[in-house]
C-alpha cells in the first residue's frame, strides 16, 4: 500500500503541475492568467489521476 501511495502521489502532481502550465500557456501574458482557474484545473487533474490510480498502476504490478 506504501508503494502504491507514492507512486500515485507522484502522478497527481505530476499530472497537476502539466495541467497548471498548460492553463498558463492559454494567456497571452502573466498578467491576464486567471488563477483560480489554474488552481481549481490542476486540484481536478489531480484528483482525477489519483481516481485513474485506482484502478491499478504498473509501478506496483506484484
Amino acid at each position: 500500500m506504501k508503494i502504491w501511495i507514492k507512486a500515485a502521489g507522484v502522478r497527481a502532481v505530476k499530472t497537476m503541475a502539466q495541467s497548471a502550465i498548460a492553463m498558463i500557456g492559454t494567456s497571452a501574458v502573466l498578467d491576464d492568467v486567471n488563477w483560480v482557474g489554474v488552481v481549481s484545473a490542476a486540484v481536478l487533474a489531480g484528483v482525477l489521476s489519483l481516481l485513474t490510480s485506482v484502478a491499478g498502476l504498473p509501478e506496483c504490478k506484484e
